[in-house]
């Protein structure tokens, strides 16, 4: 499993978010690009108190981009070559759109552009809520936890629960709990195996809650900018939160652990019989893996030397421990849930490639 920051760093990093971020609902017509020579992006809001400036993230262009129907590789060809053309693209539509926008920011930029139906769960609050129970279980770890610029993982594993599926091979139980603030996901809590001898880590297909950012939208009496505060919408959650813990408790329980034990358990019943290289050919075809991936996955099978469904689902977790990208790690770990999760005919594919 791929290592993160420690606990301590994250909190202190997401208690010194909440002072800095900041959420605007703000109908599109109040809402203007400017570009300078250099491709800078930035987005000015017209508010009572005058116009506010506020520089603009890779993420949030994007969801720009799309919800005014714009091409992002011309958008972002414009921005370079033509920032004029773009600004003049970008304000025309957001003229005539009618719809109003929530704009979340983070010390001075705009980091998602988002709609006013988005429902916010946000990470401080998560943590607030999750991480005393998760901290009452017994023998608990944090294995890792990080931040990126558009997810927050807890990824915790207990000794209490724990299996044999191969003789000397012991997985552990665990918990992933993964949220997103800017529209790139759900908050969701799936179950995680351990694996001791190799550390990783496999997230479990099944999910046993997923709550998407969707709710009623923000309404307003006029048209003007309306700034949302934390505590403002906060105690919207605490029901919410509250169901959280019981499923937190329900992922780590024993009856769901050797459920996804004894899937992954099977796999070492399927032998490999074709092609090694072909195999990885085909599961980087179907699950979209570069060539550089492709090639680690490929190393870690020969390497380890087990060719079963239950070595390659090994070689794709083990390998995420080299990705460097943290989200892009965790898609390794939740490939290995997938893989496990496979029909016979899915398999047979790739076993028998040649």
């Amino acid at each position: 499993m791929k290592s993160g920051r420690s606990l301590v760093n994250l909190a202190q990093e997401l208690e010194r978010q909440l002072a800095r971020k900041q959420d605007l609902v703000v109908p599109s017509s109040l809402l203007q690009c400017r570009t300078d020579e250099g491709g800078d992006l930035k987005m000015l809001v017209e508010a009572r108190t005058g116009e506010v400036e506020y520089g603009v993230n890779s993420l949030a262009r994007h969801q720009l981009a799309e919800k005014l129907k714009i091409p992002f590789a011309y958008f972002e060809r414009m921005r370079h070559e033509q920032p004029a053309l773009l600004d003049s693209n970008v304000n025309t539509w957001l003229r005539t759109d009618g719809d109003r926008r929530m704009i979340r920011t983070l010390d001075g930029t705009v980091r998602a552009v988002l709609s006013d139906r988005y429902r916010r769960l946000d990470n401080f609050d998560l943590a607030e809520n999750v991480l005393p129970i998760l901290h009452r279980l017994e023998g608990a770890r944090f294995e890792s936890v990080e931040r990126t610029e558009t997810k927050m993982y807890l990824k915790v594993v207990t000794p209490r629960v724990e299996y044999e599926v191969a003789p000397g091979d012991i997985v552990q139980a665990g918990i992933v709990i993964s949220n997103s603030e800017v529209g790139c996901g759900t908050l969701s809590v799936q179950p995680l195996i351990f694996r001791l001898v190799c550390r990783n880590g496999l997230i479990a297909p099944d999910r046993t809650l997923r709550k998407t950012h969707v709710g009623r939208a923000l309404q307003s009496d006029d048209e003007s900018v309306n700034v949302y505060r934390d505590d403002t919408l906060a105690a919207d959650d605490r029901a919410f939160f509250l169901k959280v813990r019981d499923v937190v408790e329900a992922a780590l329980s024993a009856a769901t652990f050797r459920q996804v034990a004894l899937k992954f358990q099977k796999t070492r019943e399927i032998p490999l019989t074709g092609d090694p290289v072909k195999t990885v050919e085909v599961l980087a075809n179907r699950y979209t893996l570069n060539e550089t991936e492709r090639t680690g996955v490929l190393r870690h099978l020969i390497v380890e030397g087990d060719l079963s469904a239950y070595g390659l689902v090994n070689a794709v977790t083990h390998y995420s421990q080299e990705v460097e990208d943290y989200d892009r790690a965790t898609e390794f770990e939740a490939l290995g849930g997938r893989l496990i999760d496979l029909p016979a005919k899915d398999w047979k594919e790739l076993a028998q490639a040649a």
